[in-house]
């Protein structure tokens, strides 16, 4: 029964960390219900904002946002530039991927940074805006 259960952990771990994340690219893009043009506009999201992708067609995405929403996305206003946004009310930027590192800068909640190198040992190479980089716990944010 325990490694029935340990199996079950293990693979809900690997289906968490093996999710698609997609940010939208140097537009704003409506989000729909449905995969259609015709479909009921449910919201406008920002430039740059991340998505987790649950289904992909030849021209649409369907995919959650960091609030859990569900919608609709023409593949076209999805970017190249993978983004991230802090979910956490202020994740430490450090300079190495160490706790001990010395603070490069704060990020504050649903700001939106932009993601340098791939995750490794829970860290993240992140790049605010305004140019500033750093590391971030991979647990502070959401999209990467």
């Amino acid at each position: 029964m325990r490694a029935a259960a340990a199996l079950l952990a293990g693979l809900a771990a690997l289906s968490a960390s093996a999710a698609e994340y997609r940010s939208l690219g140097e537009r704003a893009a409506v989000l729909y219900d449905a995969p259609s043009l015709k479909a009921d506009r449910i919201f406008v999201a920002s430039r740059g904002y991340p998505f987790e992708v649950l289904v992909k067609l030849d021209q649409w995405t369907k995919v959650r946002d960091a609030g859990g929403e569900v919608a609709w996305v023409e593949n076209k206003s999805l970017g190249e530039r993978r983004n991230a946004v802090v979910s956490v009310p202020v994740a430490d930027i450090r300079a190495l991927p160490d706790a001990g590192s010395a603070i490069v800068f704060e990020a504050y909640k649903q700001v939106l940074l932009e993601v340098v190198e791939l995750p490794a040992g829970g860290w993240v190479k992140v790049r605010h805006r305004d140019g500033q980089e750093g590391f971030a716990r991979v647990a502070h944010l959401w999209g990467v």
